[in-house]
């Protein structure tokens, strides 16, 4: 080989340690970048062949290049949040997230919703999900769409009220029991039942009135208690009773109305809710099944990605499921910069999924990936590339002062 030669393989090490040194930079500065997956420098000799007496013991190298580089997946430190839509991956897979034009994919979870109610990352680009309805999550993959989202209210069925009625009252006494429970369109009725006191025994009549629509079934009859105060019987016999109210009349109309007033336990005894004791009458407790429509007012989401809504009339919906992908080659991915990352021939296709399922990780909400990068092992490989690159250039003077010299011994 010579100096010539030489001179171009010192120049080889300049050159990819330079790039090696951007790798490095570019690593140390994204070192608060949430999602950051740090990249390597790796090199490759450059040689040519001197054949001698066809042997090739006589291969001479001719420096470096820095032939890729290569990403390490590894998982990064998770950092607390108060925001609910920041989400990390704790382990296998990426968000796929739409810009629009298509898919990409990305490990940073840092999530909002937009004025449209979308669930969009701070780089503008809308999470992807499956809507769930009635508990099942559908098999087509969307934007995250929260806008509008309320909660549907539900009819109530049965209710059970907690009232003692004075068996010392005189004759005709009377006490209301009002009993709030909601119609199908989630309007709020009140359900008025006033006992009247029997005369010459420890039995009361009932008759219930509504603030709205007319009971049809189950309007009134008397409850009956034995000496010790129990409910013994209503109506000739101790069971449930079922009630009836028809809401065709009313503003807005609402379905029919069935109800069970729960009084007698599986075995077919009395609760001891409804009681006659020698005591003041009073209501000490009402509960029902029923609510009325609720607006979002929070969210929340689980380990398997699953966005659920917290509504104000107290009720809890799960709404959309996180949709997940991976890569047989993550390492093949190409970058697109603002943490995104696009599928490429070395990649492979993505596999879609949900987490904790399959090879995918779980996901952990109000919480963000950290980048992975190691400050104390890059520094280390800086101060490696620095000298690496530094002899480079100490071979370059070398062979010029040998060259140097050569040109000099014809004088």
């Amino acid at each position: 080989m010579s100096l010539i030669s030489t001179l171009f393989t010192g120049v080889s090490g300049l050159s990819g340690n330079s790039a090696a040194m951007g790798v490095i930079g570019d690593n140390i500065s994204n070192v608060n970048t949430v999602g950051f997956k740090e990249s390597k420098a790796v090199f490759t000799d450059i040689f040519t062949t001197i054949l001698t007496n066809g042997s090739v013991t006589s291969q001479l190298g001719r420096g470096a290049q820095m032939q890729s580089t290569i990403r390490s997946f590894s998982q990064g430190s998770f950092e607390s949040s108060s925001n609910a839509l920041d989400l990390a991956i704790d382990g296998s897979g990426f968000f796929v997230v739409n810009n629009g034009t298509g898919n990409f994919y990305t490990r940073a979870g840092q999530f909002r919703l937009n004025d449209d109610g979308l669930v969009q990352s701070v780089t503008g680009e809308i999470l992807q999900g499956n809507q769930i309805t009635n508990g099942v999550a559908s098999t087509t993959t969307g934007n995250i769409d929260l806008a509008g989202v309320q909660s549907a209210p539900q009819a109530s069925t049965t209710f059970e009220i907690g009232v003692n009625l004075d068996s010392s009252s005189s004759a005709t006494t009377t006490f209301n029991t009002p009993i709030t429970l909601f119609n199908s369109v989630g309007s709020q009725i009140l359900l008025n039942s006033q006992f009247t006191k029997v005369a010459g025994s420890n039995s009361w009549t009932y008759n219930l009135s509504p603030s709205e629509g007319t009971i049809t079934s189950g309007a009134s009859g008397t409850v009956t208690f034995d000496s010790s105060g129990q409910l013994s019987s209503i109506n000739g016999a101790l069971a449930d009773q079922t009630i009836v109210i028809d809401y065709s009349a009313s503003n807005p109309p609402a379905a029919a109305q069935t109800l069970t007033w729960d009084l007698v336990d599986t075995s077919g005894a009395t609760k001891g809710k409804l009681t006659g004791f020698a005591a003041q009458s009073n209501n000490n407790s009402l509960v029902q099944d029923g609510f009325t429509t609720g607006t979002l007012t929070g969210l929340t989401v689980n380990s398997e990605g699953i966005i659920s809504g917290l509504f104000n009339n107290g009720q809890t919906d799960s709404l959309f499921q996180v949709i997940m992908a991976d890569f047989l080659a993550p390492s093949g991915l190409t970058r697109q910069g603002q943490n995104l990352y696009a599928e490429s021939a070395e990649s492979g296709q993505p596999v879609l999924g949900v987490a904790q399922s399959g090879g995918f990780g779980g996901i952990a909400g109000q919480s963000l990936e950290l980048s992975n990068v190691d400050l104390a092992e890059q520094f280390v490989t800086l101060i490696q590339t620095q000298q690496a690159f530094q002899a480079s250039a100490r071979i370059i003077t070398t062979a010029d002062d040998l060259l140097t010299e050569a040109v000099n011994l014809v004088r």
